[in-house]
């Protein structure tokens, strides 16, 4: 008769392989997928039990994948990407979670580690668990009950997520290395990666699947309407490369002319996506106003890695020279947003990227048909100013009047800022374009007929300047967009 099993040992799932070491990219990758989901199957699988009164005698565990890579050597890495490779001989090491979602950057990253330093990369398990609430988050028959209303203790029992090892530390330079722990291979751990998916799930009522690696961010409605309208042309033209518009509620359409639900209610961010087959179509999420809502959806966004983000949103025209209408392409910030100061210091600066830059440009030029000097007719280049009070206008002028004018400021809005510190903050490349749609400081105020008139002449030839400028981006490549601008003295090997 076997041994009666340890209560205080967890139950762990049965046959998985140990540990072993891996040359080819994708072999890793399909073993990370096969590691996570017999963990998470073992999960569901005990959690339905449990739901159904066959409560499990020990506590139910199962471990996220890991990657790790060891190497030796200060030989230089001649590369000339900013990523794919480690800074110093030791150990790195990353917890993964969803390896089927994040397939192609995982060979990739990966494959960028086997080619620039000669050595494989080791798959195993990691010793952080798999929160129950996460594993069963693809289970539309599974939902965690709340706390007392099950008849059993979920902690006792199954892992829940741990906010305490739960953080940005990595990406905000303040991580510590434990004595004779491994450093970081990737900018967010599993359990974080896993926090940031169910958010997104909560506030766009889409599934992280569905977003696309161009993000376009907006603090207007109207823009959703414009965005599905060129969905729809775009899949009208097969040679657009585009496959399918999703909406809220993961409404799919995949022809010009099919119908799309509309939801009874929509989220707090809906998202929109216009999707390619290899994932590098365009979002567009309808943030709100506010830089807590911009900084809520790039905390989230950020961890399916996007290539570029940019706002094209409205904003407030400072100067007297200003016209309804004209564009603002930020070269810099004023960041009096506040929402960000504890994980950005507001004396770092948010550079412009000149990548970003050049292809909101030409955008304008080609959306607008003019070029050179005669640009500067309906596009200003300069600060935006973000402040996190929408009745700032109210406010004694003296002194944050004084502040616009000293700092240079062309426009005023509220999220534009926090965007682009988390962008910095995320190592995403980001970018600014707005459009003035009212001047408060000359008495243009936002009134209800004069915004309506605005938003019918502007909205569509603003988002086509932002669709384009993200096509261009598409075309360039990665090692370009992704430059040594947005990196630290010691970086993550992976993007």
């Amino acid at each position: 008769m076997p041994p009666a099993a340890d209560p205080d040992t967890p139950l762990l799932p049965p046959d998985l392989p140990r540990s072993e070491a891996f040359t080819c990219a994708r072999a890793a990758v399909d073993r990370l997928c096969l590691l996570y989901a017999r963990g998470t199957r073992h999960l569901c699988d005990a959690f339905a039990g449990a739901l159904a009164g066959d409560i499990p005698p020990r506590r139910v565990r199962a471990l996220y994948p890991e990657i790790r890579l060891t190497t030796t050597t200060h030989a230089a890495i001649d590369s000339r990407l900013s990523f794919g490779h480690v800074s110093y001989p030791g150990t790195y090491a990353a917890t993964i979670t969803r390896p089927d979602l994040f397939r192609a950057y995982l060979e990739q990253q990966i494959g960028l580690l086997l080619d620039n330093h000669g050595v494989p990369v080791t798959i195993g398990l990691s010793d952080t668990p798999i929160p129950v609430h996460f594993a069963v988050a693809g289970e539309a028959a599974l939902d965690v009950p709340q706390e007392g209303a099950a008849a059993f203790t979920l902690r006792d029992v199954f892992d829940v997520p741990d906010l305490a090892s739960t953080n940005d530390d990595i990406v905000n330079g303040t991580w510590q290395p434990e004595p004779g722990g491994a450093r970081p291979l990737a900018p967010f751990t599993a359990q974080r990666v896993d926090y940031s998916l169910a958010r997104l799930s909560h506030y766009t009522a889409t599934d992280p699947g569905h977003f696309q690696n161009y993000v376009l961010f907006t603090n207007y409605q109207f823009y959703v309407a414009e965005f599905e309208a060129f969905a729809r042309q775009a899949l009208a033209t097969p040679e657009s490369g585009y496959t399918a518009f999703v909406a809220p509620g993961n409404a799919a359409i995949t022809t010009a002319d099919a119908a799309l639900p509309v939801p009874a209610q929509l989220p707090q961010m809906p998202a929109y996506h216009l999707k390619r087959a290899d994932g590098q179509g365009i979002t567009l999420v309808n943030i709100g106003v506010g830089p807590s809502n911009a900084k809520t959806a790039t905390d989230h966004i950020a961890v399916l890695r996007p290539h570029a983000w940019v706002m094209v949103g409205h904003c407030a025209g400072l100067r007297n020279s200003q016209s309804l209408g004209d564009f603002v392409l930020a070269h810099a910030y004023l960041r009096e947003d506040r929402v960000l100061d504890a994980d950005l210091p507001a004396w770092v600066p948010i550079p412009a990227l000149a990548e970003i830059q050049i292809a909101l440009q030409e955008a304008v030029a080609e959306e607008t048909q003019l070029e050179g000097f005669d640009l500067k007719r309906v596009m200003r280049t300069g600060t935006v100013a973000s402040v996190d009070n929408r009745n700032w206008e109210l406010r004694e002028h003296a002194g944050p009047v004084q502040r616009l004018s000293q700092s240079r400021a062309i426009a005023l809005d509220m999220e534009s800022a926090t965007i682009a510190a988390n962008g910095f903050r995320f190592r995403v490349p980001y970018g600014t374009l707005l459009c003035v749609s009212d001047k408060p400081l000359q008495g243009e105020l936002k009134l209800p007929g004069m915004a309506s008139e605005f938003y019918k002449s502007q909205v569509a030839r603003h988002l086509m300047i932002g669709i384009r400028a993200m096509e261009s981006l598409r075309r360039m490549p990665l090692e370009r967009i992704h430059s040594r601008k947005l990196r630290s003295f010691e970086e993550t090997a992976f993007l």
